[in-house]
């Protein structure tokens, strides 16, 4: 009996998950949302997601901003707002209105958390939610003859504090407000915040909810992955950069260069972007940290089963020759593999015939997703760069699918007696696999 396809889907869906699912356990995300969101109308469903992440086990810290209920607040009041380089200038009638405004955002998004109506997602839920006075804050000052008055910077975030309540699988909510030693109030930017907490708590995750599908290229194409030395250079061109991105990349830099494992940009009006960036491969974000997502490396013993499931169709439909798990697990030193954030997306094999000094290229094979990447090409240079060190001066392949891909990309078609006298002699004249060399 097949189940329809709507039940499929999801099913594929779930599993495709569930590696995320297992990785993310008892680690600790960092979440930094604008007022925008906590007013907006997907407010309940990010409520909603942040209730699932913590029933996965995943510790949680939120943290708020509340900018448009801060000018509306001035706005009552008779106040004008005032602001220089994106950041208020708080004076004492102004942090009247933060506090005031902070107040009551977070009371909202408390409601929100604590939500346990039936027939809703957060049935059956009991978050405990928690904060506290975990922010020691200095003031800016002034800068360029403007005296910032309470606006303040981060002096220093009380992690230990942090991390006991997270202990208590409570999710803690933190508000943009830091004491000074001196028990003054200042006003605080949530991105700056959000970021000395994760890199406090060496968090996992810094995500940032933000007005922009994530860093887009120039085509306007949404780049799903970016380094903090790309991002670095891409701030030295602010036009291309919206509001938030302005204000949230810097953060993801900095964080992910001070040990933060990964930031996220996520646009804030998708409904579910927080599960679909964490909980699918391709995301909806951009990502960015500090060494490429993607890398090439040597195969180990533990990638033998991530092998098996990217060659299994191939031989199946016979366009690789098939090779036991046994056998693989004999060889894997032979194999290197493609690792893009811990899924392996590629592998290739190089066989070795030290004494014409040729090696055979084999088992070349990449998610079908991810084809048009350009992932097989990155494995053959890597291959070739490999065999060069040890001393290769020709490669070879045999092949009865792909013979154009590897002519495109400068192998030759060559006969039998190209081949090494030993693989000669092992060759199968039913498969009449194509010979193809390069030389290196």
């Amino acid at each position: 009996m097949t189940a329809p396809e709507s039940i499929r889907n999801y099913v594929a869906w779930f599993r495709q998950a569930a590696p995320y699912i297992h990785a993310f356990r008892g680690r600790t995300f960092v979440i930094g949302f604008g007022g925008e969101v906590a007013q907006g109308a997907l407010a309940q469903a990010l409520a909603q997601d942040c209730n699932l992440l913590a029933a996965l086990g995943i510790r949680l810290v939120l943290v708020h901003g509340a900018r448009p209920q801060i000018d509306a607040e001035l706005k009552r009041r008779g106040l004008k707002a005032k602001y220089h380089k994106g950041l208020r200038v708080t004076d004492p009638a102004a942090l009247e209105c933060v506090k005031s405004a902070m107040g009551v955002t977070r009371l909202e998004i408390e409601a929100l958390l604590s939500q346990g109506l039936p027939n809703t997602p957060m049935a059956g839920a009991w978050m405990r939610v928690t904060g506290g006075n975990f922010i020691t804050a200095k003031p800016v000052g002034v800068v360029d003859g403007v005296d910032y008055q309470y606006t303040g910077a981060v002096r220093k975030i009380i992690a230990e504090e942090i991390s006991a309540d997270l202990d208590q699988q409570n999710v803690v909510l933190i508000s943009p407000i830091g004491v000074s030693p001196a028990g003054e109030i200042f006003n605080l930017s949530m991105e700056e915040v959000a970021e000395s907490v994760a890199v406090a708590l060496q968090a996992e995750k810094l995500i940032f909810l933000c007005d922009a599908p994530g860093v887009t290229d120039r085509r306007d194409q949404l780049v799903e992955a970016i380094t903090a030395d790309e991002a670095e250079k891409l701030l030295k061109k602010p036009q291309r950069l919206t509001e938030d991105l302005g204000l949230y990349l810097p953060c993801c830099v900095r964080a992910s260069r001070a040990g933060v494992k990964r930031a996220h940009l996520i646009d804030r009006d998708i409904d579910g972007g927080l599960l679909l960036e964490l909980f699918t491969h391709e995301g909806v974000g951009t990502v960015v940290t500090r060494d490429p997502l993607a890398r090439l490396r040597e195969a180990t013993i533990d990638d033998v089963a991530a092998i098996v499931g990217l060659i299994a169709p191939l031989e199946a439909d016979g366009t690789l020759v098939r090779r036991g798990r046994e056998r693989l697990e004999m060889e894997i030193g032979r194999f290197s593999v493609l690792d893009h954030d811990g899924v392996i997306l590629g592998c290739a094999a190089l066989y070795p015939f030290s004494k014409d000094r040729a090696a055979e290229l084999a088992c070349l094979a990449v998610n079908p997703d991810y084809r048009r990447v350009g992932y097989g090409e990155q494995l053959l240079h890597y291959m070739e760069a490999r065999a060069r060190r040890a001393g290769i001066k020709r490669l070879f392949v045999l092949t009865t699918r792909t013979s154009h891909w590897f002519i495109e990309r400068g192998f030759k078609e060559a006969g039998v007696d190209f081949l090494p006298r030993e693989k000669r002699e092992l060759y199968n004249w039913q498969r009449r696999s194509k010979v193809l060399g390069k030389t290196l």
